[in-house]
């Protein structure tokens, strides 16, 4: 991964949304090989329970800014403390169908074991850069959304886990511009509105 794309990445932002909320993209080192960090929403959350995220959430009117916001909820959810985190740039915002404007910070962090509060995240999980570029590991698909039309939904299968929704999206873009890994041009398949998701 050459993280310096992130740097100098101009990312795009995302204005007039409902609320905002931050998210930190952490990425470690284990036995020589990049992996990005995720965790895994605990099953009884009332949205997105058992998927996989990044640590984050809704902006509070005590954080300084969005990226005061992604280091405290990356605290709280996980125990990543800000000083021991380097931040290396934002993505572009994503706005989610729930009317969130979503901005993600990429940062290096240690390879330790990290405490999640399992009143919000079940498990904590580094998955590895090249399994995530695997393009056996990915697939995608075109649907119909009834509000915001015809979306793309992208699919990261690592092992037991799948990455996909906001997160995949923002997945997405961490590795086209930090790796050669690129997006197929065309989705696996056209579904409807109403079909399985592959998770």
């Amino acid at each position: 991964m050459d993280l310096s794309r992130v740097s100098g990445h101009a990312p795009d932002a995302v204005e007039g949304a409902g609320q905002q909320a931050a998210v930190l993209a952490p990425i470690l080192y284990r036995d020589g090989e990049e992996h990005v960090l995720f965790t895994r929403r605990a099953d009884h959350l009332g949205e997105h329970p058992g998927q996989m995220s990044f640590p984050g959430g809704s902006r509070e009117p005590e954080d300084s800014g969005l990226r005061a916001t992604a280091l405290r909820e990356a605290d709280e959810e996980i125990g990543l403390r800000a000083s021991e985190t380097s931040v290396v740039g934002r993505l572009d915002d994503i706005r989610t169908v729930t009317d969130y404007s979503v901005r993600p910070f990429v940062a290096e962090v240690p390879d330790r074991s990290y405490d999640p509060d399992e009143r919000e995240v079940a498990e904590v999980v580094a998955l590895s850069v090249a399994e995530l570029t695997d393009l056996g590991n990915y697939e995608s698909e075109r649907r119909e959304h009834p509000t915001y039309g015809s979306r793309r939904i992208h699919f990261f299968h690592v092992g037991d886990y799948t990455v996909w929704g906001a997160t995949g999206v923002m997945l997405l873009q961490l590795l086209e511009l930090t790796t050669d890994w690129t997006v197929p041009e065309e989705p696996d398949r056209v579904v409807g509105p109403d079909a399985e998701l592959p998770v």
